[in-house]
């Protein structure tokens, strides 16, 4: 393994420290996923083997360094070996999200201009393929390999190939040319830190995705950082890959984390199984977004409500005394007293470790919430049952994380943690932060005013988020910089805060302030239809349709409640007046959210046109 320094400069490439796993731990498992209901690994010199074929096959197709080729599936092993198959050869790679409506996928091929696609399964292909036969359709790409080929025997020949096709032609290549496989080990030793090997596209909130250029320092550097912020170096690594590997997160973690400490990851074999898998996994670190936390409990809290009246009465005292516990935890860290610990012993072996197991988080030494903002409520309900869960702050331009919560350290109520081994930072006198590290990116793909606009020559990156300083080494996000409210009293008002707290209810899923130049503020309130629904059933209340759903006066009156209380904790400016439910669920495909499940905040105006209306009159 190399040494610490090296590491956190972020001095070394993902394909090196793959060709190294395979030969230090070549015969044990590294992938694992279910096929037809059983577990099956691949180690890492299986991992390694088809990684090479896989880049032996781009090498037989004439691509080279520089060139781009895109990847458009769910998670898959196959997904990993065309991943770093691609970047041994320093062709970069394009993760797109397997939800992107063809459109997208053809701004996306077209910008980087992709000359080969892997596709994950019929669905992913048909995507392609639209976007190479509408408008400008794609004139780089001349590839296409599905993984997954059920439903395409009828399509044209080689429109798609298999994935398995491309191995083969690793093989050829290989069979063809004695020299190939030194001439790939010459091209993984050519590779160098600074090299791009990544491009994560950006989620377009408020306009076009934009082409962050990621190099292997960026990568490596983020993931040993926070393996060291986190003690985690010399821990197990063992995790459940679930989220899109396009996101800079899921690759952080399930791919380059994966090739620090050369543990296992396992592919869950949909989002919808998650729950399940994770069970039967145990993993011992578990990266989660917010909406996954919040199901985790809420699925707890519904199922007690099944119980029977010993076990909700057991339930209730121990969670109110496991939060008294956690308060002091979060006072004076891990120098609580003894008589604590052992109380917390004797909620453990009661109940604690009965939710842990039934979670499939009892062997987590680790536990992450990325992606967006969460609720304190659902992070102190892990933190009660002893599983807290960290928290902290990066962005994509940034390599994925800055700051990040300790282990140990007293916990400062909305903070995300002191600033990772190898990042400077500072904050400017409207609060926007900007940071300096290794894992800043080298610009945006075919877009030097906007890699300028946001990185000065000097390396400072401006993150565009609006912060708060938190004791001495430590800040809190208040929101985006293009998110904050400002009235037409001149009062500026962060929304997500708001926006958290009528989410800490399980009768709402998604909420969005509204009041740019009004006088007061409004909200858009998405339901949660399985908890209302379930609200309903238990009153005797008939529905048929989400929309029929929200239009009851009881419902209305429920979610009145819940504004209610969140207004009780907020000064009367950042007061919600008036509030419409959503007929529909925000959805990806109709421009409502990003890939990444983000209100499109610039669409505000024009997708919700009718609903302010009703909230501001014409």
């Amino acid at each position: 393994m190399l040494e610490h320094d090296k590491l956190i400069r972020g001095e070394a490439t993902m394909p090196g420290l793959l060709r190294l796993r395979a030969r230090e731990r070549g015969g044990q498992v590294a992938l694992r996923e279910k096929v037809q209901g059983v577990w099956r690994g691949r180690t890492w010199a299986d991992y390694y083997r088809d990684a090479r074929r896989a880049a032996l096959g781009l090498m037989q197709l004439g691509l080279s360094r520089g060139d781009r080729l895109i990847i458009a599936a769910e998670d898959v092993p196959e997904w990993f070996y065309a991943d770093l198959g691609a970047q041994m050869i320093g062709v970069q790679v394009v993760g797109i999200y397997p939800t992107n409506p063809w459109p997208e996928v053809q701004y996306i091929a077209g910008h980087c201009r992709a000359r080969l696609a892997i596709t994950g399964d019929q669905e992913q292909t048909d995507k392609v393929l639209d976007a190479m036969a509408n408008g400008d359709g794609l004139p780089h790409l001349e590839h296409i390999f599905c993984i997954d080929m059920k439903g395409l025997r009828r399509y044209a020949p080689g429109r798609p190939h298999g994935f398995a096709r491309l191995l083969e032609l690793g093989d050829e290549y290989a069979a063809e040319h004695p020299d190939a496989e030194r001439r790939l080990d010459e091209s993984i030793d050519a590779l160098m830190p600074d090299d791009v090997n990544i491009l994560v596209y950006t989620s377009g909130t408020t306009g076009p995705p934009k082409g962050a250029m990621l190099t292997h320092r960026n990568f490596v550097y983020g993931a040993y950082a926070y393996m060291v912020a986190r003690r985690m170096t010399d821990k197990p690594f063992e995790s459940v890959c679930y989220l899109p590997l396009c996101h800079v997160a899921e690759r952080s973690y399930s791919t380059v984390q994966h090739l620090l400490s050369g543990g296992c990851v396992n592919f869950a074999e949909s989002i919808d199984t998650v729950a399940g898998n994770i069970r039967e996994i145990a993993p011992t670190f578990f990266l989660g977004v917010p909406r996954i936390w919040e199901k985790l409990q809420q699925s707890f809290e519904f199922r007690m409500k099944d119980s029977g009246r010993l076990q909700q009465w057991m339930y209730r005292i121990g969670m109110r005394r496991g939060r008294v516990l956690s308060d002091r935890r979060a006072v004076h860290g891990h120098l609580i007293a003894l008589r604590d610990k052992l109380e917390f012993a004797f909620w453990y072996g009661l109940l604690f470790r009965n939710m842990q197991r039934h979670m499939g988080l009892n062997r987590t030494h680790t536990r992450m919430c990325g992606g967006a903002s969460v609720s304190p409520e659902t992070l102190k309900f892990f933190d009660v049952i002893g599983l807290p869960v960290g928290q902290g702050y990066g962005l994509t331009e940034a390599g994925g994380l800055c700051f990040v919560q300790v282990p140990g350290r007293p916990f400062i109520s909305g903070s995300c943690g002191p600033a990772m081994e190898g990042v400077q930072w500072k904050v400017a006198e409207d609060g926007e932060v900007f940071v300096r590290s290794p894992g800043v990116f080298k610009g945006y793909l075919f877009d030097d005013q906007g890699t300028a606009d946001i990185m000065s020559p000097d390396g400072w990156l401006a993150t565009g988020d609006i912060v708060e300083l938190r004791g001495e080494d430590e800040i809190a996000v208040v929101d985006r910089k293009k998110a904050i409210i400002i009235t037409s009293g001149g009062k500026n008002i962060a929304p997500s805060e708001i926006e958290n707290a009528l989410k800490d209810s399980p009768f709402v899923r998604e909420a969005i302030v509204v009041g740019e130049g009004r006088k007061f503020l409004g909200g858009l309130i998405q339901i949660d239809f399985d908890s209302v629904g379930r609200w309903a059933a238990e009153r005797n209340l008939p529905y048929t349709t989400f929309k029929s759903l929200t239009q009851m006066g009881e419902v209305h009156e429920l979610i009145q409640s819940v504004v209610d209380e969140v207004n009780a904790k907020f000064a009367r400016v950042e007061n919600i007046r008036r509030f419409v439910l959503l007929e529909k669920e925000l959805d990806h495909d109709d421009g409502e959210l990003t890939a990444t499940q983000k209100v499109r905040r610039g669409l505000i105006n024009k997708k919700f046109a009718r609903e302010l209306e009703i909230i501001y009159g014409a």
